[in-house]
């Protein structure tokens, strides 16, 4: 069976310069999919004639020349902008003739349309963001990342059954650990909202093993972290900072003196494994998930590399068929309760 993916060419910083590589890429290790690149044809054409014609038959141009623009609000990218590329990729998802899209523009805007175009799942109020990051043994999943800044306690639930099927499917893991992020262990601790949340797990059949702390979040505790958007989002750009923080410290270290040089030189394969383990690239592809169809968002500024890896995860998602099983997660736990 082919299957097919709507790739958005041109969000993000770079493009459709990037983005077709990527999708290229993508074509040439994987020989069962066929990618429709939604974006306006002319400019398209060109870029396709660049690359390897061995594939060019599974790579599809749809055309649409509106752009949403990285600034763009979400209402008026929703209200306006009707042939973007962003809509006409999401759209192919509603309509069957993808089964997922991945996009790396606007955020807002892309959550917007996901949700205008392909609708909630039952019994989930709000798409959530989950990604993958690293930890000290293997990594975590943490939702939500920035689609809900204020979220109550059922909406927490609903996060933590999306971000448990999710890594149950993704990770082969047949009941993830899931963790609420608080301020402390204790259950005497965070707002009301967090504690309601801890009870509505408590009482559910998933593995709910109670608050984790910021320090908690890279050692392994947790499979999944449930936070509201507000908190997630501030998590991931701070560890974003810090990775560029020790990356910059490190190899300016390095190259202050002969000595640190030749220790750099010598120790070049160790440098390189940590930097290949942290590198945010290989962690790209947020999905948006509670929506009737797989939607990912790649970072902004992602090269070819990081766009191949967001396909790689929208290509997971489908073999796993993700939203299906939420769906049925979610009835499952509602009707034991």
């Amino acid at each position: 069976m082919t299957l097919s993916l709507a790739l958005d060419t041109m969000g993000g910083d770079h493009g459709p310069d990037e983005i077709i590589p990527a999708a290229f890429f993508a074509l040439e290790n994987h020989h069962d999919i066929e990618l429709l690149l939604v974006g306006p044809k002319t400019a398209l054409d060109k870029i396709i004639a660049g690359q390897s014609s061995a594939h060019a038959s599974r790579a599809k141009v749809v055309n649409a020349l509106d752009v949403i623009e990285m600034d763009e609000s979400p209402s008026s990218a929703l209200r306006s902008k009707k042939r973007s590329s962003m809509r006409v990729a999401v759209e192919q998802v509603k309509e069957g003739r993808a089964q997922a899209c991945v996009s790396a523009g606007n955020t807002g805007a892309l959550m917007a349309i996901s949700k205008y175009v392909l609708k909630m799942l039952p019994g989930i109020d709000r798409p959530a963001i989950c990604t993958t990051i690293p930890g000290i043994d293997g990594h975590t999943h943490i939702l939500d990342l920035g689609a809900n800044v204020d979220s109550n306690a059922e909406q927490l639930f609903q996060f933590a059954v999306m971000g448990s099927e999710l890594t149950s499917a993704v990770e082969n893991i047949s009941s993830p650990k899931i963790g609420l992020l608080n301020v402390g262990a204790e259950e005497n601790k965070g707002n009301d909202r967090v504690k309601q949340a801890a009870l509505l797990l408590s009482d559910s059949h998933l593995n709910y093993i109670g608050f984790v702390e910021g320090n908690d979040i890279y050692s392994g505790k947790a499979d999944v972290i449930v936070c509201d958007g507000f908190v997630g989002n501030i998590v991931l750009k701070a560890s974003e900072g810090l990775a560029e923080f020790f990356t910059h410290h490190t190899t300016a270290e390095f190259r202050k003196t002969m000595y640190g040089k030749l220790v750099a030189t010598v120790s070049l394969p160790i440098l390189k494994n940590i930097r290949r383990k942290t590198d945010p690239r290989r962690y790209n592809g947020a999905s948006l998930l509670g929506l009737r169809g797989i939607v990912v968002k790649s970072h902004g500024s992602a090269d070819k590399v990081s766009f191949a890896h967001a396909i790689e995860e929208a290509l997971l998602e489908v073999k796993k068929n993700i939203p299906a099983r939420i769906a049925s997660r979610l009835e499952e736990l509602l009707s034991k309760d």
